[in-house]
């Protein structure tokens, strides 16, 4: 090998070697991932209901009972949480919406089996929601947890639980919307209406069929 030859070699192998200290330097550099903003229930082993948790009524013969919920990593800045659940499955066209919960504090990190069966078990400060139960007495109140009951012989339906990490105290007053308002009308407004008031969102999904 020539000498300049030799010399070009020599050059490329010190470029390359201070290539690769940067990028070992910019990796060890690179900030640490954000914690994973999580939701799951203890109680729906295997992510399906038990009878416990299934409606008495509508032909359905549950003891409708709330499941314990669990949640991690919420978003700096949360100063308040919503949940929401909702079957998208249901032969409605729009689905069948089973329970709401709206400012629930930013310093609770689960639910009690049974919290939502009750309004004096609620969260401190928190308030139920309509869902599609309204008015059908199958709850026990108006705003108070719905399990599940689809038709006989359908598949197994989906029961999306979604919980919302929300950076203002009351959803009502930053939508703009009543309490009384439709789960469909506080589902708009925590995905849309509020806009970057929406800081976090946790989602898991559980199946129930007969």
């Amino acid at each position: 090998m020539n000498k300049e030859l030799l010399a070009a070699a020599v050059a490329l192998a010190a470029a390359a070697s201070s290539l690769s200290g940067c990028n070992n330097t910019a990796l060890a550099q690179s900030p640490p991932t954000t914690p994973v903003f999580t939701l799951s229930s203890p109680d729906l082993t295997g992510n399906t209901f038990a009878t416990k948790f299934i409606l008495n009524g509508f032909g359905c013969t549950g003891q409708n009972v709330s499941p314990a919920l669990v949640w991690t990593n919420a978003p700096a800045g949360t100063k308040s949480f919503a949940l929401q659940v909702h079957d998208p499955d249901a032969p409605t066209g729009a689905g069948f919406w089973h329970w709401g919960l709206y400012d629930i504090p930013p310093t609770a990190t689960s639910l009690a089996q049974g919290a939502a069966n009750a309004y004096a078990t609620l969260p401190a400060g928190s308030y139920g929601g309509n869902t599609d139960f309204f008015d059908t007495g199958a709850t026990g109140g108006n705003g108070l947890y719905g399990g599940p009951c689809p038709p006989t012989g359908d598949p197994p339906h989906r029961y999306n639980f979604t919980l919302y990490a929300l950076s203002v105290d009351h959803l009502d007053v930053a939508a703009g919307i009543p309490r009384s308002g439709t789960a469909g009308l506080f589902s708009f407004a925590l995905n849309k209406g509020i806009g970057t008031a929406l800081i976090g969102k946790a989602t898991f999904t559980a199946t129930y069929g007969r």
